[in-house]
């Protein structure tokens, strides 16, 4: 009996798929929109297909992200690739690149750095909506360094690519912006075992999660132009924490802003004039 795009979608339901994963994996194996299969839902599928879906299905119901076995996740419009050894760019990073964005405004040709780059996300976001701007990444593992690159490459859009931890490459350098998705999650929250396919040393961050943050705030008065801000995405429970480091650095007007849940997600201050 023929295996029809509905039965299999029916399957991955039944194997506890979430019904937006089932059809957007359905329609990755066959190269098709989505909406291709609402309308084709008694269309026979080839058993090299029937066995290509249940292995994603498979991969998918064990928690492996949507976006590793797709290969791509959008973030602010731009289509990235990304795989492995990188971390999923999250719909509450845009948060981030917005407020970025308005600091940015009315700048003539600003200089900006994005620490801890990863898939190039952030950095590519910047470029694209600011192409005034001078966009300079940084990144520690060659993996996502090198994702990032090719992102950039295939999407067009100039940034300059650096390799190293934190601050350490732009030795001398200052920035009008400086942003940060770092990792921030205690190295014991009962959450990480759901993202053991990420790379942990993109999601945890020392016993309360702050290490890197501590780090990229206590380098940030050394690279940040006068009036420049360092803008950072933080836990949910961490922005009272991260306002208190930006303070303690005698960087001035720490605020917080707030994702579309309410909570508090980037935190950011700035060096004064």
């Amino acid at each position: 009996m023929n295996t029809t795009v509905q039965a299999a979608l029916l399957a991955a339901r039944a194997q506890g798929l979430d019904r937006l994963d089932a059809q957007l994996l359905l329609a990755h194996v066959l190269q098709r929109p989505r909406a291709w299969l609402l309308a084709h839902d008694d269309e026979a599928l080839t058993p090299d297909h029937i066995a290509q879906y249940r292995a994603l299905c498979t991969r998918r119901a064990d928690a492996e992200p949507l976006a590793y076995l797709t290969g791509e996740r959008e973030f602010h419009g731009l289509p990235l690739v990304v795989g492995p050894g990188v971390l999923v760019p999250r719909p509450e990073t845009e948060h981030l690149v917005d407020w970025a964005l308005e600091r940015l405004a009315g700048l003539h040709q600003p200089t900006v750095a994005d620490l801890g780059t990863g898939s190039g996300a952030i950095a590519l976001a910047l470029a694209r909506a600011c192409p005034q701007a001078a966009v300079t990444a940084v990144e520690r593992s060659p993996l996502a360094l090198a994702i990032a690159q090719a992102n950039g490459a295939r999407l067009g859009l100039a940034v300059q690519w650096l390799a190293g931890d934190w601050w350490q490459p732009l030795a001398g350098q200052r920035f009008d912006t400086v942003v940060s998705n770092p990792p921030y999650i205690a190295a014991a929250d009962p959450h990480l075992p759901a993202l053991r396919h990420e790379p942990l040393a993109a999601l945890a961050a020392g016993p309360d999660g702050l290490d890197d943050l501590r780090a990229i705030i206590a380098g940030a008065s050394a690279h940040l132009q006068p009036g420049g801000w360092l803008l950072l995405e933080h836990g949910h429970d961490q922005g009272a924490a991260v306002r208190a480091l930006l303070e303690h650095q005698g960087l001035a007007h720490p605020q917080t802003r707030r994702d579309l849940a309410g909570l508090e997600r980037c935190s950011g201050a700035c060096r004064l004039p």
